[in-house]
């Protein structure tokens, strides 16, 4: 059974930009396993807050944290994908446009 509300602690990683991990306040960083920490640095801690069902996250939804803190002990938040790709297509059409107008 799922937590209802837990204090959560939340930790960025000194790795990773805008890589995040959830936690039971009360369990700490002892839950989080050597190869999550291999990649993910040092945790630095952000914030705590009392989490709910109901609250509002920015990039997750709070109902998940709470459901996977409860299985496995933590959420790792992963950095958002990034649309690498939009430089190369904006410089391709660009030379195209030059090419035509020559």
């Amino acid at each position: 059974m799922t937590e209802k509300r837990l204090i959560c602690s939340v930790y960025k990683s000194s790795k990773k930009s805008e890589m995040y991990v959830y936690i039971d306040k009360k369990n700490g960083l002892d839950v989080l396993p050597e190869e999550l920490l291999a990649f993910f640095g040092t945790p630095i801690h952000v914030f705590d807050m009392l989490l709910t069902p109901e609250k509002k996250l920015s990039r997750v939804d709070s109902a998940k944290v709470l459901s996977e803190i409860a299985e496995k002990g933590f959420l790792l938040q992963m950095p958002p994908v990034e649309d690498n790709f939009m430089p190369g297509v904006i410089e391709f059409n660009k030379k195209l446009k030059n090419d035509e107008d020559q």
